[in-house]
């Protein structure tokens, strides 16, 4: 970020095979919340197609960069078998070999009980902090049915928001 910017740089990644999905509605609130405002880079990984299997594509490679350069990205994915999606995985491998996240990094999933309610801090937490990204606090995990209800994520939001403030007031 450069010494000029007064607003920190966010990016949303949602590993949904479904586009617009309720994940990235999701995610798209937690930046809202975070930062009172929308996220400036949106990757809806079902939106890529078969680019997001080149490794060559131009357009891809784009995205990594930006998304690691973000101030702050939420990283989200529906759970599947008690992990992120392999949509997701494709992405996050490309910030394998020294092409990481630079900033905040919060991890995000949604499940259809809370039965899975660690799968953000077991699964998701550790790949990103192993790419380079500071994660705040626990990861969030939204019940599915919950997704559009504000108290699903207020617990959270209480206790993360300020450490996400602070960090990204440190990045300025």
């Amino acid at each position: 970020m450069s010494a000029t910017r007064q607003t920190p740089t966010t990016a949303v990644v949602v590993g949904n095979p479904k586009p617009q999905s309720r994940t990235l509605s999701a995610a798209t609130y937690v930046v809202r919340e975070l930062t009172g405002s929308d996220p400036d880079l949106v990757v809806d990984l079902a939106t890529l197609g078969t680019s997001i299997l080149d490794w060559s594509d131009p357009a891809v490679a784009e995205l990594v960069v930006q998304v690691g350069d973000a101030d702050l990205v939420v990283v989200a994915s529906p759970t599947y078998k008690a992990a992120y999606t392999g949509l997701l995985k494709l992405f996050l491998d490309r910030f394998a070999g020294g092409t990481g996240l630079s900033g905040v990094a919060v991890p995000l999933m949604l499940g259809g009980s809370p039965a899975h309610s660690l799968a953000p801090e077991l699964a998701l937490r550790p790949v990103l902090t192993e790419i380079g990204g500071t994660v705040p606090g626990r990861g969030l995990y939204v019940v599915d049915a919950q997704y559009d209800d504000p108290t699903a994520y207020a617990d959270w939001l209480a206790a993360t928001a300020p450490v996400v403030a602070a960090l990204l007031a440190a990045r300025a």
